[in-house]
């Protein structure tokens, strides 16, 4: 009777056992795999937010560079073009720079040495431009010859495009990181994959030759490692959600350098970690275990 009872009270364990001792050493490798991918999604944000500050202050913004004529001194020719200039339509204020600003500018590409006070040094006029509607590089220059300025109208626009073009790189960048991280993960999880069924052959033959399908004993590993994935997905996203925070508040507020301000919404970009990295895990881990099953006679 014993005997019967005891036989009575055994139940059969589960296919994957809850814990496993090699599970903490997958756990960390895709949290720190999410971690960096989380570092990399804050970088780009970083930097299209600083893309976006440099381009819209130089969409501002113009230059003119005003050369005096025979009958003129620089000083008149800078303050008639700016006088010309503040009555465009789009401008918000033309300020003449006066001479020792122009050889300010001048000087560390021809010496100081070199400003003699006979060189006639071009005046320069900056424009503060409405960012709604601000007038073009062509509007700009017709209206200085219409008054007889001869001058050059610098809209910033090379520098424009030069700051799109990093931006677009930095973007691509981030992405192919993204993806190498993404790619570097799945294939964790598919050799922690082949590991497990290696591990549990004969339970799965005795399965497979019984006549459980592929898709329910795939199904059990998918389960399994997508919750390790989420589990690494929010230990990641939480210790790059830290990083990024200390690095913020440690850097005067705006982030890992003025020229890459990181704000605090930015952070919320770690705030998937659990859900992308639970669903890359379970999408390796099921293609993985699919394809042994079908390997076996």
């Amino acid at each position: 009777m014993s005997e019967f009872f005891q036989v009575s009270r055994w139940k059969p364990g589960p296919l994957l056992p809850p814990r496993d001792a090699r599970d903490g050493a997958l756990v960390f490798v895709v949290a720190v795999l999410c971690f960096l991918a989380c570092l990399t999604a804050f970088a780009a944000l970083a930097a299209n937010r600083a893309a976006h500050g440099w381009t819209a202050q130089l969409s501002g913004s113009a230059t003119v560079v005003v050369r005096a004529r025979s009958n003129e001194t620089p000083d008149s020719a800078a303050a008639r073009a700016a006088e010309t200039l503040a009555g465009v339509r789009g401008v918000i204020e033309a300020q003449a720079l006066p001479r020792e600003k122009a050889e300010a500018l001048l000087a560390p590409w021809i010496g100081a040495e070199a400003l003699v006070d006979d060189l006639p040094t071009p005046r320069l006029v900056t424009l503060e431009l409405d960012p709604k509607a601000p007038p073009t590089a062509g509007i700009l220059d017709r209206a200085l010859r219409a008054a007889g300025v001869d001058a050059t109208v610098d809209d910033h626009s090379r520098w424009i495009a030069d700051i799109e073009r990093a931006a677009n790189i930095a973007r691509f960048a981030a992405l192919g990181v993204f993806a190498l991280i993404a790619a570097a993960t799945a294939a964790v999880i598919a050799f922690a994959t082949r590991a497990g069924l290696a591990a549990r052959r004969d339970v799965i033959e005795v399965l497979h030759f019984s006549g459980a399908e592929a898709r329910f004993i795939a199904s059990l590993f998918q389960n399994r490692f997508a919750t390790m994935g989420a589990l690494a997905g929010l230990l990641g996203g939480a210790a790059a959600a830290i990083i990024g925070a200390l690095a913020r508040y440690f850097a005067g507020g705006v982030g890992v350098a003025p020229v890459l301000p990181l704000a605090w919404i930015d952070l919320l970009a770690a705030l998937p970690a659990p859900v992308l990295a639970a669903l890359i895990a379970g999408v390796s881990a099921r293609l993985a275990a699919s394809r042994i099953v079908r390997e076996m006679p």
